[in-house]
């Protein structure tokens, strides 16, 4: 496990890979924070196979980029199926929900700033 600073982020100006930063749990979503600042936030997530997140909105646009495996990603009732290296665009206020039907990990960006125009 990489080292944590106070903050809950990675450390700064240490290398690491990013698909190494979180494991698979045995019937688990687990999430860890990159980055964590009151305009945006970077997470890396694994999702075990079978497991999924409810359906929920954000109230900013989030990028999905899938660093491991497959995901199905549902954003406002279309399903998606992304594979390594892929990512997406789920819109400010859309309704979206994740499934792992494999095991997958994914990177999420979400920017805070950039509404107020």
């Amino acid at each position: 496990m990489k080292k944590v600073n106070d903050n809950g982020e990675l450390d700064k100006s240490k290398i690491h890979i990013i698909v190494e930063i979180i494991e698979y749990m045995l019937n688990a979503v687990v999430s860890r924070t990159i980055i964590k600042k009151t305009t945006g936030n970077v997470t890396v997530t694994s999702f075990d196979a079978g497991e999924e997140l409810d359906e929920k909105s954000s109230a900013f646009d989030t990028y999905i980029q899938i660093i491991d495996g497959v995901a199905e990603i549902i954003i406002s009732g279309k399903k998606y199926k992304l594979k390594l290296g892929e990512g997406i665009i789920i819109p400010a206020h859309s309704k979206h929900q994740f499934n792992a039907n494999e095991q997958f990990k994914m990177i999420s960006t979400v920017i805070k700033s950039g509404y107020e125009e």
